[in-house]
């Protein structure tokens, strides 16, 4: 009875993932679908999930009507540069608030959650002022600043979490080796946080590069513009959307991540192992 009941509740996690996974994919493959559909099949009353003559105009006419792949350039600076900049400084950072507790390891972490708490339009006034102040308005590195102030609190915790998991024990045998603070982080703590830091990279690099708020208020000349914002170009003043290149450049905007996402999990998986047997 009892292993025909956890056969029974196994099968039922499967079901449960099964319908999970087929949430979660529905968007992006109705928009890969709709990416190769015809105008007569997208008008269709009776949509299918295969176009019936797939097509490649949707995505021609995409680079004919915006300037996608600049603002792909311009969203790949952006984040890349985000996602760098808030690492280097989120792993120190990170590392004292794991090892050293106290009043300041607290107020890290109320600024974390304080941080989180904030919706953007309460910030945007005050952001574009201190901006516009440093000249930074319309400017890439105007926008990198934001992110990577953006991105740093939940940096910061995510990274503390991976210390914290790092034996004390390997740092005090390289102290009494003589090694100082600096050389202990940057010789045995950070290449046991390796998995921690593309993790956190990862989530600072597809934040940035999908984030459209930020990027739509402070970016005003179209050479400027990140990728999210010129795909709203495709929409028409009256909200009628140009429905087949806005798939089609959705689906190529989306394409960075997963790609960089598959890449990086396989080193994430081989981080955590060789972490677990490093000497």
């Amino acid at each position: 009875m009892s292993l025909r009941t956890g056969r029974t509740a196994r099968a039922g996690q499967y079901a449960a993932l099964l319908c999970y996974l087929v949430f979660l994919a529905f968007p992006f493959l109705w928009l890969i679908s709709t990416a190769f559909k015809p105008p007569r099949e997208l008008g269709s009353l009776h949509p299918t999930w295969i176009p019936e003559a797939p097509t490649l105009d949707n995505f021609r006419q995409a680079f004919d009507e915006q300037p996608l792949l600049g603002a792909a350039a311009n969203s790949l600076v952006t984040a890349l540069s985000a996602a760098v900049i808030a690492v280097v400084i989120a792993t120190p950072m990170a590392y004292v608030m794991a090892r050293h507790r106290g009043r300041l390891s607290s107020a890290a972490t109320g600024w974390v959650v304080v941080s989180q708490a904030f919706p953007f339009v309460l910030v945007i006034i005050p952001l574009f002022l201190v901006l516009k102040n440093l000249h930074l308005i319309n400017s890439l590195w105007g926008l990198v600043m934001v992110y990577v102030v953006w991105s740093l609190p939940f940096a910061l915790w995510m990274l503390a979490g991976y210390v914290r998991a790092v034996p004390p024990e390997l740092e005090e045998a390289a102290a009494v080796d003589g090694a100082g603070k600096v050389r202990i982080l940057i010789s045995v703590t950070a290449p046991l946080l390796a998995p921690g830091i593309v993790a956190t990279a990862l989530f600072a690099f597809i934040t940035a590069w999908n984030e459209f708020f930020f990027a739509l208020v402070l970016l005003k000349t179209p050479e400027k513009q990140t990728l999210p914002v010129v795909l709203t170009h495709f929409l028409g003043a009256e909200g009628a959307a140009d429905l087949g290149p806005l798939a089609a450049a959705a689906f190529l905007a989306t394409l960075p991540s997963l790609v960089l996402f598959a890449v990086i999990q396989k080193r994430i998986t081989g981080g955590l192992t060789a972490g677990a047997v490093k000497n």
